[in-house]
């Protein structure tokens, strides 16, 4: 006989309250709706140190706006919904479009709107780079990967400028406050993107061994028109307006302007043949490229590529250096806000003696790596009329790169590590943290093109160590610790016995004794004293995170750094 549904029924609310199984407790609110920017502490008083307090209300309206709801969703809608790459239309003719899901155009738009990539040059003067440098850490926080067309289009300012009539032209499109995604010439935008294309498979990092051939239409020289013939193995942002390439002469390596579009309003001859699958930074498009005769423009003098483009590579890698700390501000964010919430063994992990170990050396870290970044901004608003700070930018530069962006992959596995197993999860910002960590590192010359190229400012521009040294030597008196590593490093830089082989230590050593002398002249005093401790004694700074020694006030520096909402 089947049973009736009354007594189910009563079994049903006499065990009710044990089916409800969901009940969500012991997790943090979300990390959102919070102003990016004015809980940074950190930040703030970099702005205000390197002279850009006029930036502040500014800066207050786009830290809100970058830790809106609104824009971190647009961050994951733009890495779930990859770039993909049409080479033809339906009726066969060649298009070489890269379709952007549109989260990823709203964001292209509000960087250029808010001037990520020009205010700089539209309105220079003192905290000018600072103030940019800000608001490009605060939206690399919310998604790092459209950030590279900002930053290419930023840096090609002051290497167009070595061909002027091209900058006359150009420069106004370039640093114009606006975003035309549209697959037109530029010639009928009133704003553009540039992107840059140098690598090719056989020489790497070695751009003297590229083998892509430019041939004179006319005359030839400075400003003339040429054809590119061969491959491009990785040309980032391939939907960018222009790009500057490096192709050979009779006379060398060159630089040359590239447009997608020929000046009579046909398509170039770049016939995009892949996109790369990158295991990070996807929200970009990056391919290979085949020159087949495209049109093109040489900038500055025949044979000198190299010195010419190098311009627009200092941007960049001074970028690297923002976005890797940018990265590490919104790992460590994460990791704070969730230990500042969740509780295990009885207590609150934020207030755990070794959690507390953990999260103030991620602070610390992260603090070192702003202020680096922040002083070499400074030194280029400085540049021009210091010789001190526009030495100080050509090896503090490189310096800050190699080490900045070597340290960020740690420091992101690290916090994740403190979320625990919701960190790995993909609906978690942390793993898109972790894939680009490494990038950085990678693009604009990796961390050995960078160590050689700060022994190449060493000997080819003598000033470059006394003016870093100088930065390092300006807390002397303040830290015992830190006077005794600045006094060893001057030791290492008069060694230049097999200086190549030890290039990787001295970099190291430089990073650590200017960033240490920035926290004690400048940081707070718990996050400089932490700093000295644990970084300038012995080998520790290659240990893991969570090693820093007793006496350090971890709570006052977790307390200071932990977002509230």
């Amino acid at each position: 006989m089947l049973q009736t549904t009354a007594p189910a029924t009563a079994l049903a609310a006499s065990i009710g309250h044990l089916a409800e199984t969901h009940i969500v407790e012991n997790q943090p609110p979300h990390l959102r709706d919070y102003n990016l920017y004015q809980q940074d502490v950190a930040l703030r008083e970099a702005v205000a140190r390197e002279g850009a307090a006029w930036a502040e209300a500014d800066l207050q309206a786009f830290g809100a706006l970058t830790g809106s709801a609104e824009l971190i969703e647009l961050g994951f809608q733009a890495n779930e919904n990859k770039p993909v790459l049409y080479t033809h239309d339906n009726y066969g003719h060649r298009i070489d479009e890269v379709r952007f899901h549109p989260a990823y155009h709203r964001l292209m738009q509000i960087s250029l709107e808010n001037g990520l990539h020009s205010a700089h040059w539209n309105q220079p003067g003192v905290g000018a780079h600072v103030a940019r440098a800000a608001k490009f850490y605060l939206q690399a926080q919310v998604e790092a990967a459209h950030g590279c067309p900002v930053t290419m289009t930023s840096a090609v300012v002051p290497a167009l400028l070595q061909q002027p009539e091209l900058a006359a032209q150009w420069l106004p499109k370039i640093t114009a406050l606006g975003y035309d995604p549209r697959n037109i010439p530029m010639e009928q935008k009133s704003a553009i993107t540039v992107g840059m294309a140098m690598t090719e498979k056989q020489g790497g990092s070695d751009v003297r061994a590229n083998t892509v051939r430019a041939h004179a239409l006319g005359a030839g020289g400075p400003g003339q028109a040429y054809e590119l013939v061969g491959h491009k193995y990785f040309v980032s942002a391939p939907m960018c307006d222009a790009f500057m390439v490096l192709a050979q002469t009779e006379s060398g390596l060159s630089c040359f302007w590239l447009p997608r579009w020929r000046p009579d309003g046909s398509k170039n001859a770049l016939q995009i043949q892949r996109l790369k699958n990158k295991m990070g930074n996807v929200a970009n498009a990056s391919c290979e490229t085949e020159l087949r005769g495209a049109w093109a423009q040489m900038v500055g003098g025949e044979g000198r590529g190299v010195a010419t483009i190098l311009k627009m590579v200092t941007m960049t890698r001074f970028d690297c250096m923002v976005g890797s700390s940018s990265g590490m501000r919104q790992a460590v964010a994460q990791a704070l806000h969730h230990c500042h919430y969740r509780s295990a063994f009885g207590k609150r992990l934020a207030v755990q003696p070794l959690m507390q170990n953990v999260l103030a050396d991620l602070v610390v870290e992260q603090e070192a790596a702003l202020a680096m970044t922040m002083r070499i901004a400074r030194a280029l608003d400085n540049a021009d009329a210091s010789e001190h700070d526009k030495l100080l930018v050509r090896v503090g530069t490189a310096v800050g790169k190699y080490w900045i962006c070597k340290r960020t992959p740690a420091h992101a596995y690290e916090a994740m590590e403190c979320i625990g197993g919701s960190g790995v999860m993909e609906d978690c910002i942390m793993p898109r943290l972790f894939r680009e960590s490494p990038v950085n590192s990678i693009w604009e010359g990796s961390g050995n093109v960078q160590c050689l190229d700060m022994l190449r400012a060493m000997s080819r521009s003598p000033g470059s160590v006394d003016a870093f040294m100088t930065e390092a030597q300006s807390a002397a008196g303040a830290d015992r610790r830190l006077d005794a590593y600045v006094a060893q490093l001057g030791v290492e830089l008069t060694d230049r016995s097999d200086i190549e082989y030890r290039a990787r230590g001295v970099v190291e050593k430089m990073a650590l004794a200017l960033q240490g002398a920035l926290l004690v002249r400048h940081g707070n005093a718990a996050v400089a004293d932490a700093f000295c401790a644990s970084r300038l004694g012995g080998n520790s700074s290659g240990l893991t995170f969570g090693n820093l020694p007793r006496g350090v006030d971890c709570a006052a520096i977790i307390e200071r750094a932990t977002p509230r909402l």
